[in-house]
């Protein structure tokens, strides 16, 4: 395999559909404490694209590279783990002194979603099998380090995509009843969807909060959403921008969103609603006024990010499934995250502490 890379500035990034490989993403991401990286690619003397990679330090002077849906280009399925370890390899002198490891959450869609037996006999995705036989799949004829499957995926690997090629009424054709009868039950209950800015911080953390608290999840702090609007505007950043859309009755908050749009694809990056006033369906009313935006900013395709693997009632996610899947989008399962140790000895003690910890780093 006849690999090159050359280092370029995480300005300098080309146009893409992930949000997360964009220079926006790396600019976020620089005022959060990351250093952004990002490298052209050549592989066997074509273009590969390029990759924006995350560095940070980690204690005892430990140190991890991460990399947000990246990199994009998908070689040949047989070759994926050849072309990840020698990348791997290739990155290593560019990186910093103590980086125990690189973890590709990768963007590519699962060899085994190809695979009938993974499926039920109504369709729905079993899952990829075991770590073990993914991890032998991937480095099927390794003769050096080989890639470890995480016991983690930071950027969700299941997803639904919602087509938006066709007009608005093919759209809200294709979902499901009782998602269109609660777009139009917002809309007859004065539910507004309007856009957010640095102004609304306050009001979108409130909102965040309630939900985190709701379902259990470990949230963003003010940090993360106040880099977002510092690092919008910048020329560099024009082929990619990230919105808040906040739906509201009578000027009181019911939920919030950001929503990228990258290229031709727009994406689901956050969301939150208020424990009140749930009768009044903000939620719906966002979702598709975000779907609408996308379409009039020319995207082909919505990104509802994130939903469990199938629609299994004991998952602790289950509701998040049925309310996306009622906009008529088709499933995706990527690979979810790898890593490549540096220093094997590090990597097992961050692998330790992650498995006990909530980990060291957020998308």
């Amino acid at each position: 395999m006849d690999l090159r890379l050359a280092a370029k500035a995480h300005t300098e990034l080309c146009a893409t559909r992930l949000v997360q490989q964009s220079s926006l993403w790396g600019g976020v991401k620089k005022r959060t404490g990351w250093t952004p990286k990002s490298f052209d690619l050549w592989l066997d003397g074509e273009s590969a694209g390029d990759v924006l990679i995350l560095e940070r330090d980690l204690a005892d002077g430990m140190g991890l590279a991460y990399v947000p849906f990246g990199p994009e280009a998908l070689p040949d399925e047989e070759r994926r783990g050849e072309y990840l370890r020698a990348l791997s390899a290739e990155l290593r002198p560019f990186l910093r002194e103590g980086c125990a490891m690189i973890r590709w959450d990768l963007p590519w869609e699962s060899p085994y979603a190809a695979d009938d037996d993974r499926y039920d006999d109504d369709g729905h995705w079993l899952g990829p099998p075991a770590p073990r036989l993914r991890e032998l799949r991937m480095n099927w004829g390794a003769d050096g380090e080989a890639l470890r499957k995480s016991a983690g995926d930071i950027l969700p690997p299941d997803t639904m995509l919602v087509d938006l090629r066709a007009g608005e009424d093919a759209v809200l054709g294709r979902m499901k009843p009782k998602t269109r009868y609660n777009i139009r039950l917002a809309a007859r209950r004065g539910v507004r969807v309007r856009r957010g800015g640095q102004e609304d911080l306050a009001l979108w953390m409130s909102l965040y909060a309630q939900t985190a608290r709701r379902k259990g999840i470990h949230p963003h702090g003010a940090e993360h959403f106040s880099a977002i609007f510092d690092e919008l505007g910048h020329a560099e950043h024009e082929k990619a921008t990230i919105r808040m859309l906040l739906a509201e009755r009578d000027g009181e908050p019911l939920a919030a969103m950001f929503m990228s749009v990258s290229a031709d694809a727009a994406s689901y990056l956050y969301g939150a609603s208020s424990d009140a006033g749930r009768e009044y369906m903000g939620p719906y009313a966002l979702q598709w006024e975000a779907m609408r935006l996308a379409r009039r900013e020319g995207c082909s395709a919505y990104d509802l990010f994130g939903v469990p693997p199938r629609p299994d009632p004991g998952h602790p996610m289950h509701g998040l499934y049925a309310f996306k899947a009622g906009f008529g989008g088709r499933m995706l399962h990527r690979q979810g995250a790898w890593d490549y140790a540096y220093d094997p000895r590090a990597y097992e003690l961050i692998a330790a502490r992650e498995a006990t910890e909530r980990g060291y780093h957020q998308p």
